[in-house]
């Protein structure tokens, strides 16, 4: 298919004659998506997040094509537009867990992501009910009676489920036993 090119000229420091860019928004989305994507994910740390993020940028571009596909680089203003809206999901998310749970006193994402997945890991092999009782007691500081009312069980089978799910998960969190 030929897709119309509009010719950008390039400054003299530069050296290279004419750039040419894509008209066309779908054309532009197949030459950059891919690479748009690996980079969210070194970013991110998570496919999902990063695809979610690459639809929300090419979202907006698309909205402004008639602008953005006469702009001197396009592709800087996708990959400006994409970090601006992961910036603006983490520090959402961060104030939102902020809310719920403990601040860590480490800033570093990639730690938090791994310790997520140490949790997360350790807590697969728990039966549903002891998962619920963790979170509702150990996250979310609920009492042993408001869990029970949620769960619809007694305080003593929540304080039980509980205490046999972490006594279950420390071996896999690295916490002596």
């Amino acid at each position: 298919m030929n897709v119309p090119l509009r010719a950008v000229p390039a400054t003299e420091t530069e050296g290279v004659a004419l750039a040419e860019v894509p008209l066309n928004f779908e054309e532009f989305f197949q030459d950059h998506h891919s690479r748009l994507f690996a980079a969210l994910c070194l970013t991110t740390g998570s496919r999902d997040e990063s695809e979610e993020i690459m639809q929300d940028a090419f979202l907006k571009i698309w909205e402004r094509w008639d602008r953005v596909s006469a702009m001197d680089d396009p592709v800087g203003f996708l990959y400006r537009t994409a970090m601006n809206t992961f910036l603006k999901r983490y520090r959402r998310m961060r104030l939102a867990v902020r809310h719920v749970l403990p601040v860590p006193d480490c800033d570093d994402a990639f730690a938090t992501v791994d310790d997520r997945d140490v949790l997360v890991r350790a807590m697969r092999d728990l039966t549903p009910h002891q998962r619920a009782a963790v979170v509702l007691t150990s996250i979310l500081d609920c009492s042993s009676e408001e869990a029970g009312r949620i769960l619809g069980v007694t305080d003593s089978t929540v304080r039980v489920l509980a205490r046999n799910a972490r006594q279950a998960m420390r071996p896999k969190v690295g916490e002596p036993t």
